[in-house]
């Protein structure tokens, strides 16, 4: 059977000089041509000034990290963030045929219930024994089983 090396390190970049990643390097570069064209289309003051922008941007986004993600990320996160509705509204669609209630362990439909008038939900109002077993029960990821003597209702 044959040996097969397996790749360390893939989440890390490769690095081309010392410790700038092909990535930085390819802003840096971007960054280098900008401030180029500032130089040649602007005079002085505006070419300080949108070198010192271009300076900054390119330094926030080459080099600085949320997280431990790029700051490219995090701008997109953002950007993705805004773009999303803030409040979730569920909206399912319920044909009555498909609704069917458990009402004293018959099935009944929902047409039979409205016709009878009953839309009132039965409230269950546990003691603190009982919510102990099902906290235990949650917890324990249906690990606890409840003894055959005790209330076994909604299991």
């Amino acid at each position: 059977m044959e040996n097969v090396t397996v790749p360390q390190f893939i989440d890390s970049e490769d690095k081309i000089l010392g410790p700038v990643t092909v990535r930085q390097f390819l802003i840096m570069l971007v960054a280098c041509l900008f401030i180029f064209i500032a130089y040649k289309t602007s005079d002085f003051t505006m070419f300080l000034f949108i070198t010192i922008l271009i300076l900054g941007v390119t330094g926030m986004f080459g080099f600085y990290k949320v997280n431990g993600q790029p700051f490219h990320f995090f701008v997109l996160h953002i950007l993705q963030t805004t773009q999303r509705p803030s409040l979730r509204v569920w909206k399912k669609d319920v044909r009555h045929a498909d609704i069917i209630l458990y009402h004293k362990n018959q099935e009944i439909l929902l047409e039979d219930i409205l016709e009878s008038g009953e839309t009132k939900v039965k409230q269950v109002h546990l003691s603190e024994q009982r919510l102990t077993q099902l906290s235990l029960v949650v917890d324990t990821g249906g690990g606890y089983k409840p003894q055959a003597g005790e209330d076994n209702e909604l299991f």
